[in-house]
């Protein structure tokens, strides 16, 4: 019966720790995630509060005035992993630098159920970055789209006059993908009936 008692204690302790090791690698993740970011220059995340910040601060005042002697071509793209269509209304704008412009996208939950989604930007080229400021865009929180549900979701945004003269074009891309536990394999998008 010790015996018993003793491996009943020894797999406790094992599950207990194993416990523990999985919580703190979940937890450990975003910070990894936005450390790998930051090194790569790739799916640059900012809170919305950032954004406001950067588009007021002081040391962009003076890159706030539209520049109507040049246009920027914005690319825009969109991919998903989940069960949604996700799409531009339009594949690019022409804009001057320090004009503020939106851009919607639509999104469709192609399921039954209700889905937790959210959206990770990307630019290119890498150095046009720090030049795109987004004012207001559905990334900067998850998106909860009901079953069947289609959202128009805006992105306004400024080019700031400070971009090199040699950069014509920035591609702005979305990857839209579902969160959460027990999801449907991501390359499905057949509705549940």
């Amino acid at each position: 019966m010790t015996t018993l008692h003793s491996n009943n204690r020894q797999i406790m302790l094992k599950l207990l720790i194993a416990a523990v090791m999985m919580f703190g690698f979940g937890y450990a993740l975003v910070p990894m995630y936005q450390a790998l970011c930051k090194v790569t220059g790739i799916n640059v995340l900012t809170s919305k509060n950032d954004y406001g910040v950067r588009a007021i601060s002081p040391n962009r005042i003076g890159n706030t005035q539209v520049d109507y002697s040049r246009k920027v071509t914005i690319e825009f793209d969109s991919n998903s992993r989940g069960p949604f269509t996700f799409k531009p209304v339009k594949n690019f704008l022409e804009v001057h630098p320090g004009e503020m412009t939106e851009i919607v996208y639509e999104v469709t939950n192609n399921l039954g159920r209700t889905v937790e989604a959210q959206a990770i930007p990307s630019y290119a080229p890498k150095s046009a970055t720090e030049f795109f400021t987004k004012l207001e865009c559905f990334c900067f929180q998850q998106q909860t789209l009901a079953p069947y549900e289609m959202k128009r979701m805006p992105v306004v945004f400024v080019i700031d006059a400070g971009l090199p003269e040699d950069v014509k074009t920035i591609t702005l891309s979305y990857t839209f993908f579902e969160i959460g536990v027990g999801q449907q394999p991501a390359g499905s998008t057949t509705p549940k009936t």
